[in-house]
């Protein structure tokens, strides 16, 4: 994949298969399954054929989070998740049912949480912002 090749050299990474193919499986994550454990990874080169094992994937994974490739998130949900750093900010609700992660951004929101950093005197340089959150039952 050129792309990722290209990713991986601006990235200063040497570009290997298993970076290349674990890049691909990140690259092709749809919307609902974008945040994927190192497992999750594995299960995706396993059922692609290809022969990767668990140590490289979590090697690998680690070095594209030095890199700024990646963002590990650590949700209470028991392990790490890895998405796409984009560079665009966005906050997360993470399902304590289903372990679903669901990403937004909210002005509003963001807004607030700079007057509040002001009002006791603070100038936010980063943060982290994650709603644990259960389904409503349907109501007819």
């Amino acid at each position: 994949m050129p792309h990722g090749n290209q990713e991986l050299r601006k990235a200063g990474l040497k570009v290997t298969l298993p970076r290349v193919k674990i890049l691909e499986i990140l690259e092709s994550t749809g919307e609902s399954t974008q945040h994927l454990s190192a497992e999750d990874v594995y299960r995706a080169l396993l059922d692609a054929g290809e022969d990767v094992g668990l140590a490289t994937v979590y090697r690998v994974l680690t070095q594209f989070e030095t890199a700024g490739l990646v963002t590990r998130h650590n949700f209470e949900t028991g392990h790490s998740v890895f998405e796409l750093e984009t560079g665009e900010h966005h906050d997360h609700m993470v399902c304590v049912s289903s372990g679903e992660v669901v990403e937004f951004n909210d002005p509003v929101i963001e807004r607030r949480q700079q007057e509040i950093a002001l009002a006791h005197g603070f100038e936010i340089v980063d943060h982290s912002l994650v709603l644990y959150v259960r389904k409503l039952p349907d109501q007819d």
